[in-house]
């Protein structure tokens, strides 16, 4: 039974399958193709797990890592580097060998060669704008070029003269001889060559042209092997002219698959805006915690596995759709949930003092560090006559339905004491409150009372004398809009969340967080799942960002749609 590629998440894998069954291919050949010219983003990902997906499902079948660097104007090594360690990162092995498109532009030149030799293609000197107007309109017919029928030798000449570097950039171009009147118009007669006389990354100055994406793409999946080329939908239309120039030179005959994209809620996942964001100083850098990029969710302190959960769940299909953020974070905490010791911090301290707790003593108190992994053992917290606590945990004059601390009401702290607020101490110049006073009941260590007593609440706390000092970084969603709507003329800068970043820099953490590395995960108790900063924490300066909050989102989602 066939699948309906509209809907199905599997038709992909579908298709696959039948071209291995029925003989067509032993094994399967993918490749995962990014234009170093940006970082990848969460998008990226749906398409590294399927192309790297369908390769490890096939024994002997291998997915190719190949860089399509036709343009050296928007690429660089720093973009080559990023994808690689995110690639690397994700868990997925290309082999030994990068590929690029530029291993290929002797073999691409030759082919263009011999497509002028079949006379079809020529060279077209006509200016950029008078190509684009004689192109046509999806609504009537291009007109051809005055140099179409220039003999095969003028053209020859002209486009190794192209080679050399003999022309100004836009004097000439290289294009395929196909149908001016086709109702493709990717089909009237496509530019396949241009001259730019710009340093290439990995060619230097060895080329004044580079091929153009359709060109390139199709000939070194080609030249690959690649069985089954799998694209998103943008490239249906170019299909036609993927499979005519493998066609005219009799090469491989790679199948071109196309999926749709899926965008995310509350962020942008277009390259060119991400960029706009990163130049314009509206985020700090490629790797901001608040951006899509692979690398930003690693500093944030997603995980491989929550990502790929993510992409399995989303799954590919041929029809738009945009996936709410709650389920990408669902999936993080999840993973998380198994995966982070819980530790104490209190975000926006204010001092507890214990009046009746003896001024010199300290006593630990045995914490869980993980109750979904019990081999994750125990810590021993100190515990002192001076706290911190939320300041959020506490108020003067509470509604009836608040359970936490506030004047004569009692409460639990985490693995230790009942205590209860005696009197309140404010300051002199703001009327805030600095110190709280309260008794603890030395009979309730452990959480519980001989006496039966109950209380409604238990909030968590640092020994101030043995805390140390952190900045902990709390990130939101990037976009205040649930689908932002972006135009060229779009400000990006009215569609950011202006709470996106919330810096708490005076930040109470208990003191087993100073043996923290970059990019150690942990659960603060009852505020979220942190991450240590891989950029900015050290000894000296411990810095932790917000991952996700322990309320899922998603689960409320899911029960609204229901």
């Amino acid at each position: 039974m066939l699948t309906n590629p509209d809907t199905s998440k599997d038709f992909v894998r579908d298709i696959v399958e039948r071209d291995i069954s029925s003989g067509k291919h032993k094994t399967v050949v993918t490749r995962f193709p990014p234009e170093p010219n940006g970082y990848l983003h969460i998008g990226h990902a749906t398409s590294i797990c399927l192309n790297f997906g369908i390769a490890m499902e096939h024994p002997g079948s291998r997915c190719n890592l190949r860089f399509d660097d036709t343009n050296p104007t928007r690429e660089s090594m720093e973009f080559v580097n990023s994808i690689k360690e995110d690639l690397n990162w994700l868990g997925f092995d290309w082999g030994e060998q990068d590929l690029y498109a530029s291993d290929y532009f002797s073999q691409l030149y030759s082919y263009a060669i011999e497509l002028i030799k079949k006379s079809k293609a020529y060279v077209d000197s006509q200016t950029q704008d008078e190509i684009r107007i004689n192109r046509g309109t999806l609504t009537s017919h291009g007109e051809e070029s005055p140099y179409r029928n220039r003999t095969i030798e003028d053209n020859l000449t002209l486009f190794s003269r192209m080679k050399a570097g003999d022309f100004e950039e836009g004097s000439h171009v290289l294009r395929a001889k196909i149908d001016m009147s086709s109702p493709n118009i990717n089909m009237r007669d496509p530019v396949i060559y241009r001259i730019l006389k710009v340093p290439h990354h990995q060619t230097g100055t060895e080329w004044s042209i580079y091929p153009m994406y359709d060109f390139a793409h199709s000939l070194s999946d080609s030249i690959e092997q690649v069985t089954h080329s799998l694209c998103t939908m943008e490239y249906e239309d170019h299909r036609p002219l993927y499979e005519w120039f493998l066609n005219q030179l009799d090469m491989f005959k790679s199948r071109q698959i196309e999926f749709a994209k899926f965008n995310v809620s509350h962020t942008v996942l277009s390259k060119r805006n991400l960029l706009k964001l990163v130049n314009n100083k509206y985020v700090d850098g490629w790797d901001d915690p608040r951006m899509p990029t692979i690398s930003g969710m690693r500093r944030l302190g997603y995980t491989p596995s929550a990502i790929k959960d993510f992409c399995h769940r989303v799954g590919i299909t041929r029809r738009d759709n945009t996936t709410n953020l709650g389920l990408l974070e669902h999936c993080v905490r999840q993973d998380l949930n198994k995966k982070s010791n819980r530790v104490m911090a209190v975000l926006n301290p204010v001092k507890v003092i214990l009046l009746n707790y003896p001024d010199d003593k300290t006593e630990h108190l045995e914490a869980i560090n993980n109750p979904e992994d019990p081999s994750a053992g125990t810590r021993q917290l100190p515990f002192g006559k001076e706290l911190y606590i939320e300041s959020d945990d506490f108020m003067e004059n509470p509604p009836s339905k608040f359970y936490r601390l506030s004047p004569g009401k009692e409460v639990r702290l985490r693995y230790g004491y009942f205590i209860k607020c005696i009197r309140v101490i404010k300051d002199d110049d703001t009327g805030n409150v600095s110190e709280i006073h309260c008794t603890y009941d030395p009979e309730t260590r452990g959480g519980s009372s001989p006496d039966g007593r109950k209380v409604r609440a238990t909030i968590h706390w640092v020994s101030a004398k043995h805390s140390i000092s952190g900045e902990v970084r709390l990130y939101d969603r990037l976009c205040i809009d649930e689908n932002p709507v972006i135009n060229d003329d779009t400000d990006l800068s009215l569609l950011l969340n202006p709470d996106s970043l919330i810096i708490m820099r005076e930040s109470k953490l208990e003191p087993s967080l100073s043996e923290a590395h970059k990019g150690d995960r942990y659960q603060f108790e009852r505020l979220g799942y942190f991450c240590a900063d891989a950029r900015e924490s050290n000894k000296n300066s411990i810095v932790f960002n917000r991952t996700v909050t322990l309320r899922d989102t998603w689960k409320k989602i899911q029960r609204s749609n229901a």
